[in-house]
Protein backbone atom coordinates (compact mmCIF):
# COMPACT_ATOMS: atom_id res chain seq x y z
CA UNK A 1 0.00 0.00 0.00
CA UNK A 2 1.22 3.52 -0.98
CA UNK A 3 2.77 5.24 2.11
CA UNK A 4 3.66 8.09 0.01
CA UNK A 5 7.23 9.56 0.39
CA UNK A 6 7.33 11.89 4.20
CA UNK A 7 11.20 12.54 4.72
CA UNK A 8 12.37 10.18 2.02
CA UNK A 9 13.60 13.22 0.11
CA UNK A 10 15.77 16.45 1.43
CA UNK A 11 16.39 19.60 -0.32
CA UNK A 12 19.96 20.58 -0.50
CA UNK A 13 20.41 23.49 -2.48
CA UNK A 14 18.00 25.92 -3.95
CA UNK A 15 18.98 28.94 -5.65
CA UNK A 16 16.25 31.48 -7.53
CA UNK A 17 17.26 34.77 -9.79
CA UNK A 18 15.76 37.99 -9.49
CA UNK A 19 12.46 38.67 -10.71
CA UNK A 20 11.15 41.39 -12.81
CA UNK A 21 11.61 43.13 -16.38
CA UNK A 22 14.96 41.10 -17.11
CA UNK A 23 15.69 42.57 -20.48
CA UNK A 24 19.56 41.79 -20.41
CA UNK A 25 19.01 38.01 -20.36
CA UNK A 26 17.16 35.34 -21.79
CA UNK A 27 15.64 32.55 -20.55
CA UNK A 28 19.15 30.51 -20.45
CA UNK A 29 20.46 33.34 -18.17
CA UNK A 30 18.14 32.83 -15.76
CA UNK A 31 18.41 29.28 -15.17
CA UNK A 32 22.20 29.72 -15.07
CA UNK A 33 21.43 32.49 -12.22
CA UNK A 34 19.34 30.42 -10.49
CA UNK A 35 21.17 27.28 -10.66
CA UNK A 36 24.95 28.64 -9.76
CA UNK A 37 22.89 29.82 -6.42
CA UNK A 38 21.65 26.43 -5.43
CA UNK A 39 24.81 24.52 -6.55
CA UNK A 40 26.41 26.80 -4.31
CA UNK A 41 23.86 26.26 -1.97
CA UNK A 42 24.22 22.36 -2.18
CA UNK A 43 28.07 21.90 -2.02
CA UNK A 44 27.82 19.95 -4.84
CA UNK A 45 29.63 19.74 -8.73
CA UNK A 46 26.56 19.62 -11.52
CA UNK A 47 28.03 16.86 -12.50
CA UNK A 48 26.81 14.92 -9.10
CA UNK A 49 23.20 16.01 -10.70
CA UNK A 50 22.12 12.65 -12.27
CA UNK A 51 18.39 13.86 -13.83
CA UNK A 52 16.63 16.92 -14.09
CA UNK A 53 13.22 17.79 -14.45
CA UNK A 54 12.73 21.57 -16.37
CA UNK A 55 9.50 23.34 -15.84
CA UNK A 56 7.95 25.94 -18.83
CA UNK A 57 4.68 26.56 -19.24
CA UNK A 58 4.72 28.84 -22.55
CA UNK A 59 7.36 27.30 -23.84
CA UNK A 60 7.31 29.13 -27.97
CA UNK A 61 8.34 32.16 -26.15
CA UNK A 62 10.58 30.72 -23.76
CA UNK A 63 13.42 27.75 -24.21
CA UNK A 64 10.98 26.33 -26.94
CA UNK A 65 10.41 22.48 -26.55
CA UNK A 66 11.91 19.22 -25.59
CA UNK A 67 14.19 19.61 -21.99
CA UNK A 68 17.56 20.45 -24.45
CA UNK A 69 17.86 24.33 -23.90
CA UNK A 70 17.75 23.71 -20.19
CA UNK A 71 20.42 21.20 -20.58
CA UNK A 72 22.54 23.00 -22.98
CA UNK A 73 21.97 26.21 -20.38
CA UNK A 74 22.95 24.34 -17.61
CA UNK A 75 25.88 22.33 -19.18
CA UNK A 76 24.59 18.96 -17.84
CA UNK A 77 26.74 15.82 -18.01
CA UNK A 78 24.35 13.63 -20.71
CA UNK A 79 21.96 13.06 -17.93
CA UNK A 80 18.44 12.43 -18.29
CA UNK A 81 16.09 16.10 -18.64
CA UNK A 82 12.64 15.94 -19.13
CA UNK A 83 10.31 18.78 -19.38
CA UNK A 84 7.25 19.00 -17.84
CA UNK A 85 4.26 21.74 -17.66
CA UNK A 86 0.69 21.60 -15.86
CA UNK A 87 -0.19 25.21 -16.52
CA UNK A 88 0.42 27.60 -13.19
CA UNK A 89 1.51 24.25 -11.38
CA UNK A 90 4.30 23.48 -13.85
CA UNK A 91 7.26 24.58 -11.14
CA UNK A 92 5.80 22.50 -8.19
CA UNK A 93 5.33 19.66 -11.00
CA UNK A 94 8.75 19.78 -11.82
CA UNK A 95 9.80 19.92 -7.99
CA UNK A 96 7.60 16.43 -7.50
CA UNK A 97 9.49 14.61 -10.83
CA UNK A 98 12.59 14.98 -9.41
CA UNK A 99 11.45 14.62 -5.55
CA UNK A 100 9.64 11.10 -7.32
CA UNK A 101 13.20 9.79 -8.53
CA UNK A 102 15.16 10.21 -5.69
CA UNK A 103 12.41 8.61 -3.53
CA UNK A 104 11.85 5.67 -5.69
CA UNK A 105 15.62 5.07 -5.54
CA UNK A 106 15.97 5.78 -8.97
CA UNK A 107 19.16 8.76 -8.88
CA UNK A 108 20.69 10.02 -5.40
CA UNK A 109 20.31 13.32 -6.49
CA UNK A 110 17.73 15.38 -9.10
CA UNK A 111 17.31 18.47 -10.09
CA UNK A 112 14.04 20.54 -10.35
CA UNK A 113 14.31 23.89 -12.07
CA UNK A 114 11.06 26.17 -13.40
CA UNK A 115 11.73 29.22 -15.59
CA UNK A 116 9.98 31.54 -17.98
CA UNK A 117 10.64 34.91 -20.17
CA UNK A 118 6.88 36.81 -20.12
CA UNK A 119 8.08 40.43 -20.47
CA UNK A 120 9.62 40.18 -23.97
CA UNK A 121 6.16 39.88 -25.39
CA UNK A 122 5.42 42.97 -24.60
CA UNK A 123 1.90 42.35 -23.11
CA UNK A 124 0.61 43.10 -19.41
CA UNK A 125 -0.81 39.51 -19.39
CA UNK A 126 -0.25 35.64 -20.32
CA UNK A 127 0.04 35.44 -24.27
CA UNK A 128 -3.39 35.19 -25.93
CA UNK A 129 -3.76 32.07 -28.54
CA UNK A 130 -4.98 28.74 -29.20
CA UNK A 131 -4.05 26.72 -26.01
CA UNK A 132 -5.48 23.40 -27.85
CA UNK A 133 -9.12 21.91 -28.85
CA UNK A 134 -10.26 21.78 -25.08
CA UNK A 135 -9.34 25.29 -23.85
CA UNK A 136 -11.15 26.84 -27.56
CA UNK A 137 -14.61 25.33 -26.79
CA UNK A 138 -14.78 26.26 -23.44
CA UNK A 139 -13.53 29.45 -23.34
CA UNK A 140 -12.61 31.18 -26.43
CA UNK A 141 -13.12 34.35 -25.29
CA UNK A 142 -12.54 34.51 -21.09
CA UNK A 143 -9.53 36.35 -19.61
CA UNK A 144 -7.88 35.48 -16.26
CA UNK A 145 -9.67 38.67 -14.46
CA UNK A 146 -13.04 37.47 -15.86
CA UNK A 147 -13.35 33.90 -15.01
CA UNK A 148 -12.19 34.62 -10.98
CA UNK A 149 -14.05 37.87 -10.75
CA UNK A 150 -16.58 34.77 -11.04
CA UNK A 151 -15.16 33.40 -8.03
CA UNK A 152 -15.97 36.80 -6.22
CA UNK A 153 -19.70 36.61 -7.30
CA UNK A 154 -20.51 33.17 -6.19
CA UNK A 155 -18.66 33.42 -3.10
CA UNK A 156 -20.43 36.31 -1.77
CA UNK A 157 -23.39 34.94 -2.53
CA UNK A 158 -23.04 31.79 -0.82
CA UNK A 159 -22.19 33.14 2.58
CA UNK A 160 -24.05 36.63 1.88
CA UNK A 161 -21.09 38.29 2.12
CA UNK A 162 -21.53 42.32 1.83
CA UNK A 163 -20.01 43.39 -1.73
CA UNK A 164 -18.20 46.04 0.42
CA UNK A 165 -17.09 43.77 3.07
CA UNK A 166 -15.70 41.88 0.12
CA UNK A 167 -13.83 44.31 -1.49
CA UNK A 168 -12.05 45.49 1.82
CA UNK A 169 -10.71 41.71 2.73
CA UNK A 170 -9.56 41.59 -0.91
CA UNK A 171 -7.86 45.16 -0.95
CA UNK A 172 -6.35 43.67 2.82
CA UNK A 173 -4.80 40.63 0.67
CA UNK A 174 -3.01 42.86 -1.44
CA UNK A 175 -2.18 45.58 1.29
CA UNK A 176 -0.23 43.25 3.36
CA UNK A 177 1.70 41.28 -0.14
CA UNK A 178 3.14 44.53 -1.04
CA UNK A 179 3.87 45.45 2.83
CA UNK A 180 6.03 41.86 2.88
CA UNK A 181 7.42 42.57 -0.86
CA UNK A 182 9.26 45.91 0.44
CA UNK A 183 11.68 43.06 2.22
CA UNK A 184 12.02 41.05 -0.99
CA UNK A 185 15.43 41.59 -2.68
CA UNK A 186 14.46 39.65 -5.48
CA UNK A 187 11.07 40.56 -5.68
CA UNK A 188 9.35 42.39 -9.03
CA UNK A 189 7.79 44.97 -7.03
CA UNK A 190 8.89 45.90 -4.01
CA UNK A 191 7.08 49.21 -3.07
CA UNK A 192 4.53 49.55 0.08
CA UNK A 193 0.82 50.81 -0.99
CA UNK A 194 -1.57 51.74 0.73
CA UNK A 195 -5.37 50.92 0.96
CA UNK A 196 -6.81 53.68 -0.09
CA UNK A 197 -5.05 53.35 -3.50
CA UNK A 198 -6.08 50.10 -3.77
CA UNK A 199 -9.28 51.01 -3.04
CA UNK A 200 -9.82 53.65 -5.49
CA UNK A 201 -7.78 51.98 -8.27
CA UNK A 202 -9.21 51.27 -12.02
CA UNK A 203 -11.74 48.44 -12.65
CA UNK A 204 -9.92 45.34 -14.18
CA UNK A 205 -13.03 42.82 -13.49
CA UNK A 206 -15.52 43.81 -11.29
CA UNK A 207 -15.08 43.50 -8.19
CA UNK A 208 -11.82 42.71 -9.27
CA UNK A 209 -9.28 46.46 -9.41
CA UNK A 210 -5.76 47.14 -10.97
CA UNK A 211 -4.31 46.12 -7.03
CA UNK A 212 -6.18 42.69 -6.97
CA UNK A 213 -4.19 41.39 -10.22
CA UNK A 214 -0.55 39.91 -10.02
CA UNK A 215 1.19 40.93 -13.18
CA UNK A 216 3.96 38.47 -15.32
CA UNK A 217 7.42 38.64 -15.03
CA UNK A 218 10.52 36.77 -15.93
CA UNK A 219 12.21 34.42 -13.55
CA UNK A 220 13.60 30.80 -12.44
CA UNK A 221 13.92 29.24 -9.56
CA UNK A 222 15.40 25.56 -8.96
CA UNK A 223 15.79 23.36 -6.40
CA UNK A 224 19.07 20.01 -5.88
CA UNK A 225 17.02 17.01 -3.51
CA UNK A 226 18.61 14.12 -2.48
CA UNK A 227 18.03 11.32 0.32
CA UNK A 228 18.35 12.59 3.81
CA UNK A 229 21.36 10.12 4.48
CA UNK A 230 23.36 11.51 1.67
CA UNK A 231 22.06 15.17 2.96
CA UNK A 232 23.96 14.22 6.09
CA UNK A 233 26.95 13.56 4.46
CA UNK A 234 27.10 17.29 2.76
CA UNK A 235 27.01 18.18 6.61
CA UNK A 236 23.06 19.19 6.46
CA UNK A 237 22.55 18.16 9.96
CA UNK A 238 18.88 18.54 10.25
CA UNK A 239 17.82 18.90 6.57
CA UNK A 240 15.10 20.12 5.03
CA UNK A 241 12.52 17.92 3.76
CA UNK A 242 9.46 16.99 1.55
CA UNK A 243 6.59 16.31 3.76
CA UNK A 244 3.95 15.85 1.27
CA UNK A 245 3.48 16.89 -2.61
CA UNK A 246 0.07 16.35 -3.55
CA UNK A 247 -1.86 17.88 -7.20
CA UNK A 248 -5.10 17.64 -8.26
CA UNK A 249 -6.68 17.99 -11.52
CA UNK A 250 -10.46 18.90 -12.96
CA UNK A 251 -12.73 16.07 -14.35
CA UNK A 252 -14.92 17.99 -15.88
CA UNK A 253 -17.39 18.10 -13.09
CA UNK A 254 -16.85 21.62 -12.31
CA UNK A 255 -18.19 22.57 -16.19
CA UNK A 256 -20.60 19.70 -16.53
CA UNK A 257 -23.26 19.44 -13.69
CA UNK A 258 -24.53 22.30 -11.70
CA UNK A 259 -24.19 20.62 -8.17
CA UNK A 260 -20.78 23.25 -7.80
CA UNK A 261 -21.82 26.70 -7.10
CA UNK A 262 -18.58 28.06 -7.92
CA UNK A 263 -17.61 29.80 -4.70
CA UNK A 264 -14.49 27.12 -3.88
CA UNK A 265 -11.90 25.29 -5.68
CA UNK A 266 -12.76 21.77 -5.44
CA UNK A 267 -9.18 20.75 -6.17
CA UNK A 268 -7.51 22.89 -3.95
CA UNK A 269 -9.72 20.98 -1.51
CA UNK A 270 -8.79 17.85 -2.69
CA UNK A 271 -4.99 18.23 -2.99
CA UNK A 272 -4.44 19.82 0.72
CA UNK A 273 -6.56 17.11 2.20
CA UNK A 274 -4.09 14.19 0.90
CA UNK A 275 -1.20 16.69 1.50
CA UNK A 276 -2.05 16.89 5.11
CA UNK A 277 -2.37 13.60 5.43
CA UNK A 278 0.53 12.14 3.96
CA UNK A 279 2.56 14.55 6.02
CA UNK A 280 1.08 13.60 9.06
CA UNK A 281 -0.95 16.53 10.03
CA UNK A 282 -4.32 16.31 11.86
CA UNK A 283 -5.12 19.64 12.42
CA UNK A 284 -3.55 22.30 9.41
CA UNK A 285 -4.54 25.40 11.59
CA UNK A 286 -2.55 24.41 14.65
CA UNK A 287 0.53 22.94 12.46
CA UNK A 288 1.10 25.11 9.40
CA UNK A 289 3.24 27.81 10.63
CA UNK A 290 3.23 29.82 6.83
CA UNK A 291 2.18 29.57 3.58
CA UNK A 292 3.28 30.77 0.07
CA UNK A 293 -0.15 30.74 -2.15
CA UNK A 294 -1.89 31.37 -5.60
CA UNK A 295 -2.41 34.80 -5.48
CA UNK A 296 -3.02 35.29 -8.84
CA UNK A 297 -5.82 37.25 -7.90
CA UNK A 298 -6.56 38.93 -4.29
CA UNK A 299 -10.00 36.82 -4.02
CA UNK A 300 -8.29 33.57 -5.03
CA UNK A 301 -6.14 34.20 -1.53
CA UNK A 302 -8.90 34.40 0.03
CA UNK A 303 -10.95 31.79 -1.26
CA UNK A 304 -7.85 29.24 -0.71
CA UNK A 305 -7.69 30.08 2.84
CA UNK A 306 -10.91 28.44 3.67
CA UNK A 307 -10.25 25.29 0.84
CA UNK A 308 -6.78 24.90 2.65
CA UNK A 309 -8.21 24.61 5.94
CA UNK A 310 -6.95 27.55 7.28
CA UNK A 311 -10.17 29.08 8.19
CA UNK A 312 -13.92 27.98 8.43
CA UNK A 313 -16.69 28.47 6.18
CA UNK A 314 -17.51 31.64 5.30
CA UNK A 315 -14.96 33.16 8.00
CA UNK A 316 -12.13 34.18 5.20
CA UNK A 317 -12.64 37.73 5.08
CA UNK A 318 -12.93 38.67 8.58
CA UNK A 319 -9.80 36.40 9.37
CA UNK A 320 -7.86 38.58 6.73
CA UNK A 321 -9.49 41.73 8.07
CA UNK A 322 -8.26 40.64 11.51
CA UNK A 323 -4.63 40.26 10.06
CA UNK A 324 -4.92 36.09 10.82
CA UNK A 325 -2.34 36.41 7.61
CA UNK A 326 -0.77 39.27 8.20
CA UNK A 327 3.57 38.89 8.38
CA UNK A 328 2.74 38.79 12.64
CA UNK A 329 -0.30 37.06 12.61
CA UNK A 330 -1.10 33.31 13.15
CA UNK A 331 -0.25 31.74 10.05
CA UNK A 332 1.68 34.53 7.65
CA UNK A 333 0.55 34.40 3.88
CA UNK A 334 3.16 35.55 1.31
CA UNK A 335 6.42 36.41 3.33
CA UNK A 336 8.05 37.41 0.53
CA UNK A 337 5.15 38.80 -1.71
CA UNK A 338 4.19 36.31 -3.44
CA UNK A 339 2.45 36.48 -6.80
CA UNK A 340 1.89 40.16 -6.42
CA UNK A 341 5.28 41.53 -5.84
CA UNK A 342 7.12 38.69 -7.44
CA UNK A 343 4.59 38.48 -10.66
CA UNK A 344 4.05 35.01 -12.36
CA UNK A 345 6.32 33.89 -14.47
CA UNK A 346 4.66 30.42 -14.69
CA UNK A 347 7.25 27.88 -14.72
CA UNK A 348 9.12 29.54 -12.09
CA UNK A 349 6.55 30.41 -9.06
CA UNK A 350 6.09 26.66 -7.55
CA UNK A 351 9.67 26.99 -7.18
CA UNK A 352 10.00 30.12 -5.73
CA UNK A 353 7.24 29.36 -3.32
CA UNK A 354 9.23 26.33 -2.06
CA UNK A 355 12.81 28.65 -2.10
CA UNK A 356 10.98 30.91 0.79
CA UNK A 357 9.33 28.62 2.98
CA UNK A 358 13.11 26.82 2.55
CA UNK A 359 14.72 29.48 3.79
CA UNK A 360 12.03 29.94 6.73
CA UNK A 361 13.02 27.06 7.99
CA UNK A 362 16.44 27.47 7.95
CA UNK A 363 16.11 30.76 9.23
CA UNK A 364 17.74 32.72 6.13
CA UNK A 365 15.33 34.87 5.14
CA UNK A 366 16.44 37.86 6.37
CA UNK A 367 14.08 40.85 7.36
CA UNK A 368 11.73 38.42 6.15
CA UNK A 369 12.40 36.03 9.05
CA UNK A 370 9.27 34.46 11.01
CA UNK A 371 10.67 33.19 14.33
CA UNK A 372 10.76 29.27 14.08
CA UNK A 373 9.38 27.54 11.60
CA UNK A 374 8.25 24.11 11.48
CA UNK A 375 6.11 23.61 8.52
CA UNK A 376 5.64 25.58 5.59
CA UNK A 377 2.72 25.05 2.77
CA UNK A 378 3.18 26.29 -1.32
CA UNK A 379 -0.06 26.36 -3.78
CA UNK A 380 -0.64 26.56 -6.63
CA UNK A 381 -3.41 27.25 -8.69
CA UNK A 382 -3.21 26.54 -13.09
CA UNK A 383 -6.08 27.05 -14.58
CA UNK A 384 -9.24 28.78 -13.95
CA UNK A 385 -11.56 27.93 -11.15
CA UNK A 386 -14.07 25.57 -13.14
CA UNK A 387 -11.28 23.73 -15.08
CA UNK A 388 -7.99 23.55 -12.36
CA UNK A 389 -4.55 21.86 -11.49
CA UNK A 390 -4.03 22.63 -7.71
CA UNK A 391 -0.57 21.23 -6.56
CA UNK A 392 -0.44 21.40 -2.61
CA UNK A 393 3.45 21.16 -1.18
CA UNK A 394 4.65 20.57 2.60
CA UNK A 395 8.22 21.23 3.76
CA UNK A 396 9.43 20.73 7.05
CA UNK A 397 13.10 19.61 8.54
CA UNK A 398 14.01 15.80 9.23
CA UNK A 399 14.07 15.93 12.87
Amino acid sequence: MASGFRDKVAIVGMGCSRFGERWELGADGLMVEAFGEALADAGIAREQIEAAWVGNALDDINVGNSALPAAHALRLQRVPVTRVENMCATGTEALRGAAYAVASGAVDIALAIGVEKLKDTGYGGLPLKTKGVQNDLWMPYGSAPGTFAQLAGAYAARHGIDAGDLKRAMAHVSWKSHQNGVHSPKAHMRKAVEMDKILNAPMIADPLGLFDCCGVSDGAACAIVTTPDIARGLGKVNPVTIKAIQLSASNGWEMQYGEWDGAHVPNTRVASRKAYAEAGIQDPKQSIDMTEVHDCFSITELVIMEDLGLSDEGRAPADILDGRYDRDGAIPCQLDGGLKCFGHPVGASGLRMAYEVYNQLQGRAGDRQRGKVDFGLTHNLGGAPFNSVAAVAILGRLN
